[in-house]
């Protein structure tokens, strides 16, 4: 084994989230990719504005590197929540190029400075703001993986495709029966769990 380089491993993981989530948009329509499928509004487009917006920040203001890309959506005065959903306005191509711009821009801060390069956080309270890169980095890279893995899911209930990557769906091999005999086992698993467990004494029903 050879000692690897830390902004490498830490790259490869980012690198791997960035590409994931923008797979799941491959192949959808424009309605899909916006369109809200939980009760708090998560949808696929919107994912991919919201991480972009956080590269941006964390790996660019943070550490005196503005990228100059107007982030309206953020101004003081905007919507709540703007930054998670994408407008009639705002297009896939749009919001896809800003995050690639947005993966240059984080990805030259990484390369310029050292790990332990510290910066302050502009959105964070006075006198608890100051970050390392390394843990600017970190907490992008858990940030994106999240929302890389609530894109699993939308995908998944948009049109049934699964998969971690274009190559690599790291799913048990099954057809359709196979799978459906499967989700009815957990189903029924569940259901005697629930009728024998939620009445043990002490357990909260």
């Amino acid at each position: 084994m050879t000692a690897s380089d830390a902004k490498t491993d830490l790259h490869l993981y980012l690198q791997s989230a960035r590409d994931a989530l923008l797979w799941k948009l491959e192949g959808l329509s424009e309605y899909d990719i916006r369109r809200p499928l939980t009760p708090t509004g998560t949808n696929l487009l919107g994912l991919v504005k919201h991480v972009a917006s956080v590269e941006l920040g964390y790996l660019g203001d943070t550490f005196g590197r503005p990228s100059g890309e107007p982030l309206p959506w953020l101004d003081d005065g905007a919507e709540s929540n703007a930054d998670m959903w994408a407008t009639a306005d705002e297009s896939r191509e749009y919001i896809v190029e800003l995050y690639r711009r947005a993966w240059v821009h984080a990805d030259a801060t990484i390369d310029a400075l050292a790990l332990d390069t510290t910066g302050s956080v502009p959105w964070w309270p006075n006198g608890r703001d100051e970050v390392t890169l390394h843990h600017a980095v970190v907490r992008v890279i858990a940030d994106t993986h999240r929302h890389a893995g609530h894109a699993d899911i939308l995908r998944e209930l948009i049109d049934g495709a699964v998969g971690m990557n274009k190559g690599n769906d790291t799913m048990p091999p099954g057809d359709s029966a196979w799978w459906e005999n499967y989700r009815s086992r957990l189903e029924r698993a569940a259901q005697e769990a629930g009728r024998t467990r939620d009445l043990e004494p002490g357990r909260v029903k």
